[in-house]
């Protein structure tokens, strides 16, 4: 009878080791379920990263072939004109607001 007593004493404690382990050990459930959490947000991030690799991949395939888009893209990002063309550029104020004056600016 005591060697049964000692057995359950046994089994019950190591019961509630394991339990332990696997609820709030560094390798229990609220680890897995962070992890799993960190994991998707991973994917998602490298998903826009593909898609970012693709449209760049795209864009040199097409400055390497079309030259009217490597025309474009020198135009735009690097305000090359052609000739007999005249380039504006308008200074930013502090605001960042380039559309027409602000509203300081109206006369009455």
């Amino acid at each position: 009878m005591l060697w049964r007593r000692i057995l359950l004493s046994a089994l019950v404690v190591f019961n509630l080791f394991l339990l332990y382990n696997l609820v709030w050990s560094e390798n229990g459930i609220f680890a897995y379920l962070d992890l799993k959490s960190h994991h998707a947000l991973l994917v998602k991030k490298l998903e826009t990263v593909e898609e970012k690799s693709l449209d760049l991949s795209q864009e040199i395939r097409w400055l390497k072939s079309d030259r009217t888009f490597t025309e474009k893209m020198a135009r735009s990002r690097m305000n090359y004109l052609k000739d007999n063309e005249i380039l504006y550029q308008f200074p930013k104020d502090a605001a960042g607001n380039t559309e027409g004056p602000s509203p300081n600016d109206r006369k009455n």
